[in-house]
């Protein structure tokens, strides 16, 4: 793979074989982020697990101390006074039968969609449309709710939803490069923290096989695995 000067010069910077404390990570995420946008910064974990089997998959929330730097644009699909309580609460988007017909002819143009139970049999319709692309609500992830206007606060303050992959790859954005250093370190932590607890019982071995911090056009920087836990 062919890579750009700006990359090959960032990966100079970037010691072969090297396991960096976190804290030498996020210097360096910072200072080799060098393109004309803010860079998301993300964090990739190979996991020692086997997500054919329901009992090790990986799923999980996390609200991060200092957000994502990401305004995540949230709809809600509820009825009467919860649509109100969703529309005070800061929501982009919000409605019923008007979204779901708006979606069933290709509108995405959201991040996170929340809904209440009552409304859950029209959302399930789109199951086909949403699952695929990560934006089906679900009650796990606490987007399936009568409490909205907590979900869209916390959905707007940072909150995330992950979820391993088929490979047994975690990949989630944990910030911007703009953020500073400390924030940066907080907000990994939390991350790591979570998916530690989430350890299935049917998980054998090391559990976190390798942990990796890089920023959206920049190379991947290993963590020591040591420090973290």
């Amino acid at each position: 793979m062919k890579h750009s000067k700006r990359y090959n010069d960032a990966q100079k910077k970037v010691s072969s074989g090297v396991d960096y404390s976190l804290e030498d990570a996020v210097k360096l995420v910072k200072e080799v982020a060098t393109a004309k946008f803010d860079e998301t910064v993300e964090v990739t974990i190979r996991l020692g697990v086997d997500p054919r089997h329901a009992d090790q998959v990986v799923r999980g929330t996390v609200t991060l101390p200092h957000g994502t730097g990401k305004d995540v644009r949230v709809l809600v699909i509820a009825k009467g006074a919860k649509a109100a309580e969703a529309e005070e609460a800061g929501a982009d988007f919000v409605g019923f039968d008007d979204i779901v017909n708006k979606i069933q002819g290709g509108w995405y143009d959201f991040d996170v969609m929340i809904a209440t139970p009552d409304v859950m049999a029209q959302v399930g319709k789109l199951g086909r449309i949403l699952g695929p692309r990560g934006l089906m609500p679900n009650p796990k992830a606490g987007t399936v709710t009568m409490e909205v206007e907590k979900a869209v606060k916390e959905v707007k303050a940072g909150k995330i939803e992950f979820r391993v992959d088929k490979y047994g790859i975690l990949h989630v954005g944990v910030g911007k490069a703009s953020f500073d250093s400390e924030k940066l370190e907080e907000n990994v932590r939390s991350f790591l923290e979570v998916v530690q607890r989430l350890r299935p019982p049917a998980a054998k071995g090391q559990y976190m096989r390798s942990v990796t911090l890089g920023s959206t056009m920049g190379p991947g920087i290993r963590l020591d695995r040591n420090s973290l836990v």
